[in-house]
């Protein structure tokens, strides 16, 4: 172990492997001093694993309903107790962990690719192509997300796909906001003027030069967004908006317990601690990579 962290930490990397290497132990280091950060990163991974190994550590996949077992209380073989249906609540949190990661890693796939293009052109192209990009910006921006997102589904009709959409396409305008504000001041940089005065295609300097330096603060946003899209998505569940039932969405299963809040409180409250965790976490690990990746924000 002693020889791997001395050939992390060497002052004159051999390779651009090894700088790599470094870079991201460096960044380690770094992230690791922040307990609330770990304590996120240890929330997402659990999410992560609860959603990977969900078929092994059920007993079902929390849809067959099973009347004679209906609303139990916590505790053994239902560590969750059961919902008005009998079904294991515990079940259907799990295999809901992988609604909840399908949304999210939908939501990033297509907000990212489209908040960073039209920010990064927006803000190097500049003048009439700015302001059109920003004016389509500002429109966005101007509406609350979940009612807007609203709109999008009552246009589109009920369904999780839909939900996904319809949140992506109310998401993506703060990231092309930051990544409009970094290519500002990208694009007078030395660099930037050195590649165009060896006639580097403008196309080539945005995607091989602008974007990738755009990147970092694009993430840490992203990061710090995920609880507004889990929570979101678990709205429009919780309106019938989302996946319909019997698939367990989070919010779907707030909805179908709100009626049993006061004598079954465990059949709405798990779901909703559910949300409630994973959010902490994910603003928990987007404090701390912001502490790793935004060089302004350290000591």
């Amino acid at each position: 172990m002693s020889a791997v962290r001395a050939w992390l930490l060497t002052d004159i990397p051999q390779s651009r492997g090894q700088a790599q290497c470094q870079r991201f132990f460096l960044a380690w280091l770094v992230f690791r001093k922040n307990g609330s950060a770990v304590a996120g990163l240890a929330i997402v991974a659990a999410l992560v694993a609860g959603a990977l190994l969900a078929p092994w550590i059920t007993g079902s996949a929390g849809v067959t309903p099973d009347l004679g077992d209906r609303l139990r209380a916590p505790g053994l073989p239902h560590w969750f107790g059961t919902d008005e249906l009998g079904r294991d609540i515990f079940d259907r949190v799990m295999w809901g962990s992988r609604i909840t990661l399908y949304i999210v890693g939908l939501v990033s796939v297509i907000v990212v690719p489209v908040g960073l293009a039209i920010g990064v052109v927006a803000g190097y192209v500049g003048g009439w192509v700015d302001s059109a990009l920003m004016r389509l910006t500002d429109v966005f921006l101007a509406f609350p997300r979940l009612i807007l997102a609203l709109a999008f589904v009552a246009a589109l009709g009920p369904g999780l796909e839909n939900a996904v959409l319809a949140i992506a396409l109310t998401s993506w305008s703060p990231y092309a906001r930051i990544a409009r504000a970094e290519a500002l001041t990208l694009r007078q940089s030395d660099f930037i003027l050195a590649a165009r005065s060896q006639g580097i295609p403008h196309l080539r300097i945005i995607v091989s030069h602008v974007a990738p330096m755009c990147i970092s603060s694009v993430v840490v946003r992203l990061t710090l967004d995920m609880a507004g899209i889990i929570l979101t998505a678990a709205g429009l569940g919780f309106l019938g908006l989302g996946a319909q039932p019997p698939t367990p969405e989070w919010g779907a299963m707030i909805a179908l317990g709100r009626e049993y809040l006061l004598d079954q409180w465990w059949v709405p409250a798990f779901p909703g601690l559910a949300i409630l965790v994973v959010s902490l976490g994910f603003n928990l690990l987007g404090d701390g990579l912001r502490d790793v990746l935004d060089p302004k924000s350290r000591d």
